[in-house]
C-alpha cells in the first residue's frame, strides 16, 4: 500500500471519514457487505463487475487495516475466505444511510444499474 512521505494533516473530524470512506470502490464494498452480511471475495467481485482483481484486492486491504471489515479464512481446500463488517464498521450504517437520503433527495443517478442492494434499499422506491 502507498505510503505518503508526508503525513496527511486532518484538520477536521469530517477529513477522516472522506478519507477512510472516500473512493469509488469503498461506500460500494461496504453497502455490499451491510446488505448481505458475510461476503466471499468472488460475491463481490460478481456484484462489482466492473473492478479490477488488483483494486478490489487493495481496497479490502485498506478497508481491513482501517478495522471496517475483517477477513476470515477458513482453512480448507479449496481455500475460503469471508468478509463482514466489523464493530467499527457497523457503526457507519446510520452515516451512510443519511448520506444516502440526502443524495436521493438532491441528485439523480442511474437506478437503472444501481447496485443490488439499492435496488432493494428501502429509500430507493420514492
Amino acid at each position: 500500500m502507498y505510503e505518503p512521505k508526508i503525513k496527511k494533516e486532518m484538520m477536521c473530524p469530517i477529513e477522516y471519514a472522506i478519507e477512510l470512506c472516500g473512493g469509488k470502490w469503498k461506500t460500494r464494498i461496504i453497502c455490499l457487505i451491510t446488505s448481505n452480511g458475510t461476503m466471499r471475495y468472488n460475491a463481490i467481485r460478481k456484484e462489482l463487475s466492473n473492478v479490477t482483481d488488483t483494486v478490489l484486492t487493495s481496497t479490502l486491504k485498506e478497508l481491513i487495516a482501517e478495522g471496517i471489515v475483517s477477513r476470515k479464512q477458513y482453512n480448507q481446500m479449496p481455500p475460503k475466505v469471508e468478509y463482514i463488517l466489523t464493530e467499527k464498521g457497523e457503526s457507519l450504517k446510520p452515516i451512510l444511510h443519511g448520506i444516502c437520503q440526502w443524495s436521493r433527495t438532491y441528485t439523480e443517478f442511474d437506478k437503472e444499474n444501481a447496485l443490488s442492494p439499492c435496488k432493494s434499499c428501502k429509500e430507493f422506491v420514492s
